[in-house]
């Protein structure tokens, strides 16, 4: 039998014999903390600057922002964790097996302190102006509305990372320009009626800070229904999922030999 065990772990690839390394979850774990903590600063920072300003950042920036974050975070740590930074992506990698399920409820943690500590930062820094850069459905559109449209933009959001991700595609790090296209398209287009979430940690970061949860299930349910459409989609597209490029890019691609190095 450790033959056996012996001969399957040599046949398996490098990145993925070195994800199961437990010794490098810290990083992995901080990556996530990290990059949602720049992601929420960023997308809830722009809302809390432009109220604050009366009106000096504009839509149009505050929408693009967060875009450009999303680019740089896969870009310069996406190797260490594969930059999630949103629970639904990092259950839709589970979903299509690119990604362990044991890993996912720690990432999902870490995503959620990010975004938390984010608020907690422009709470401390600027009070609660600017409803602390909240998603809520905008005036003159229902909640009802706001869950449809944050449904959609998940959805194409998540078939966006998964498309980018696969060997089909096979793009590597080009995968950060089209994600990060897709968010300021999204925001864009939808940000007067929902605030483009497309995150549950986005949206419940703001509501912790400042203790409003009124419409976090418009952000929550959406989310996550547009996530399970955008996989059974994959499905269709590409088949089940668990190709080498899609799990390394879930995965990251952190190696022991490479961590320490300066």
């Amino acid at each position: 039998m450790s033959s056996v065990r012996s001969a399957l772990l040599e046949r398996e690839p490098s990145w993925s014999r070195e994800f199961t390394d437990l010794s490098y979850e810290w990083r992995r774990l901080f990556s996530e903390l990290f990059g949602t903590f720049l992601l929420v600063m960023v997308g809830a920072g722009a809302a809390v600057l432009d109220a604050r300003t009366g009106g000096g950042i504009g839509r149009n920036a505050e929408v693009i922002a967060p875009a450009l974050l999303v680019l740089a975070v896969i870009l310069f740590m996406g190797a260490v964790s594969g930059a999630h930074l949103n629970p639904v992506v990092s259950i839709a990698f589970a979903l299509r097996h690119d990604f362990q399920w044991r890993r996912v409820p720690g990432y999902v943690l870490a995503q959620l302190a990010g975004a938390t500590l984010a608020c907690v930062v422009l709470r401390a820094t600027f009070g609660t102006v600017g409803s602390l850069g909240a998603t809520v459905p905008a005036v003159g559109f229902t909640s009802t509305q706001a869950f449809v449209v944050e449904t959609l933009l998940t959805l194409g959001l998540v078939s966006t990372i998964l498309g980018t991700a696969s060997t089909a595609q096979n793009i590597g790090p080009l995968s950060a320009i089209g994600v990060g296209a897709y968010i300021a398209l999204a925001g864009l287009w939808a940000s007067p009626v929902s605030g483009a979430s497309m995150n549950p940690a986005r949206s419940l970061g703001p509501d912790l800070a400042r203790g409003d949860f009124q419409d976090l299930w418009v952000y929550l349910a959406g989310p996550m229904l547009g996530m399970v459409l955008a996989v059974a989609a994959a499905y269709v597209l590409r088949g089940p999922g668990g190709d080498p490029s899609g799990s390394r890019a879930a995965q990251g691609t952190l190696q022991p030999g490479t961590a320490g190095r300066s």
